[in-house]
C-alpha cells in the first residue's frame, strides 16, 4: 500500500511538472523573462485546481452522494468564471509584455470565442478525467474491502463448521472405546492409540488451509479402524485408496461427515451392511466415493443422512466453490446410499 501511494505520488508530480514546463518551450530566440513565464503558468496553476477540485471534493461530496445537480452546478460555475478570468488574464499578459516596436495582431470576436471554448473544454476534460479516478479510486477500495471482509467471513464460517464436526467425532469415538474397554482391554489401547493420532491430526493439521491428501486418507483410515471394532464380522467394510505422485491437498476434515453417517445410517444390527469407501486421484481431481447399505433412522429422514450432509454442502461451498460436483442418493430400491464427490485440488 506505502508502494502505491509513492507511485501515485510520483505520477501526480510528473505529470504537472510536464504541464508547468511546457511555456518554456516559448522561451527561445528574444525568448521570454522569468516573469513573463510564471505568468504563463496561469492555465496550467487554473486546470491544477479544477482537477484536483474535483479529485479530492466535488467527486466524493457530491458525485458519490448523488448530488449530482450540485456537482455539475458548480463545476460550471467554476470552469466559466475560470475560463473568462483566462481570456482577460492572457489579454493582460500579451499587453504586459508586447515588445515595443512590433505591433501585435488584436484577436477579432472569433478568436476570442474559440478561444473561450476551448478553455472550457481543456477545464472540462480535466475535471471528468479527475471524476473519473476518483470513482476508480473508490471502487477499487470497495472491492478491496468486501473481499477482505468476504474472506474473514469464510475464515470464521470454516472454523464455525470444524467446531462442530470435533466435538461430534469425539463423541461417537470416545463412545466406541468405552465400549470396548469391557470386552477387550488390549483392544481398548490400541484404540485410544488410533484416537491420539486422530487428535494429533485435528490439532496440528485441522486448521491448515490445506493438507496432503495422503494425511487426510490417514486420518479415515484411523476413524475407520476405530469403527470395526465394535462392528460384527458380518458387515462388509472396505477402504480403498490409490496414490498419487505429485500428492494433491485438500480441505482439512472434508470427508469425516460423509465417513460418519455411512456408519451411523448404514449399519443395521438385523440386515446384511456395508461401507465401502474409494478415493482416487486423476490428475488434479480427487475421487472420494461411500457406498453404504441404507437404514434410516427415523420415517421422516427418507436418506438417512441428517445434519452431517448439510456440514459437507457448507464445506465444499466455502472450500470449492465453483470447483467440486457432489452426487448423493438413496437408489430406486431404496437399499444403498451412494455419495461421489470430485474435488479439483492442487499439489
Amino acid at each position: 500500500m506505502v508502494i502505491d501511494r509513492r507511485l501515485k505520488v510520483f505520477i501526480h508530480i510528473v505529470f504537472w511538472t510536464f504541464m508547468f514546463l511546457s511555456p518554456m518551450q516559448y522561451m527561445r530566440g528574444t525568448g521570454m523573462s522569468m516573469l513573463q513565464y510564471l505568468m504563463n503558468c496561469m492555465p496550467s496553476l487554473l486546470l491544477m485546481v479544477v482537477f484536483y477540485a474535483n479529485y479530492k471534493w466535488l467527486t466524493y461530496k457530491y458525485f458519490v452522494a448523488g448530488k449530482h445537480r450540485y456537482y455539475t452546478m458548480i463545476n460550471f460555475v467554476m470552469i466559466i468564471s475560470f475560463a473568462i478570468f483566462l481570456h482577460y488574464w492572457m489579454d493582460f499578459t500579451r499587453e504586459l509584455f508586447q515588445p515595443s516596436g512590433r505591433l501585435s495582431r488584436m484577436p477579432d470576436a472569433l478568436d476570442d470565442f474559440l478561444s473561450f471554448i476551448r478553455d472550457c473544454a481543456n477545464f472540462c476534460i480535466f475535471a471528468t478525467v479527475a471524476t473519473c479516478i476518483s470513482l476508480a479510486q473508490q471502487w477499487y477500495w470497495a472491492d478491496t474491502a468486501l473481499k477482505a471482509a468476504e474472506a474473514a467471513r469464510v475464515a470464521a464460517e470454516l472454523g464455525n463448521l470444524r467446531s462442530q464436526i470435533n466435538p461430534h467425532f469425539l463423541l461417537n469415538t470416545l463412545n466406541n472405546i468405552y465400549a470396548l474397554t469391557a470386552i477387550d482391554q488390549t483392544r481398548a489401547q490400541n484404540a485410544i492409540q488410533k484416537l491420539s493420532e486422530l487428535l494429533r491430526h485435528m490439532l496440528y493439521e485441522n486448521h491448515e488451509q490445506l493438507v496432503p491428501l495422503g494425511d487426510e486418507v490417514q486420518f479415515l483410515e484411523n476413524y475407520v479402524s476405530l469403527m470395526k471394532i465394535r462392528l460384527s464380522s458380518s458387515v462388509d467394510v472396505r477402504f480403498d485408496y490409490e496414490p498419487a505422485d505429485p500428492v494433491p491437498k485438500v480441505s482439512p476434515l472434508i470427508g469425516i461427515s460423509l465417513v460418519e453417517n455411512a456408519f451411523k445410517h448404514g449399519i443395521s444390527p438385523t440386515e446384511p451392511s456395508f461401507v465401502h469407501i474409494r478415493i482416487a486421484v486423476e490428475g488434479t481431481k480427487v475421487h472420494i466415493d461411500i457406498k453404504n447399505s441404507n437404514h434410516p433412522k427415523t420415517d421422516s429422514d427418507h436418506s438417512g443422512h441428517g445434519i452431517g450432509l448439510q456440514q459437507v454442502q457448507q464445506r465444499l461451498d466455502l472450500s470449492y466453490a465453483n470447483k467440486y460436483e457432489w452426487h448423493h442418493g438413496v437408489s430406486p430400491d431404496g437399499k444403498v446410499y451412494t455419495s461421489s464427490i470430485t474435488l479439483e485440488t492442487q499439489t
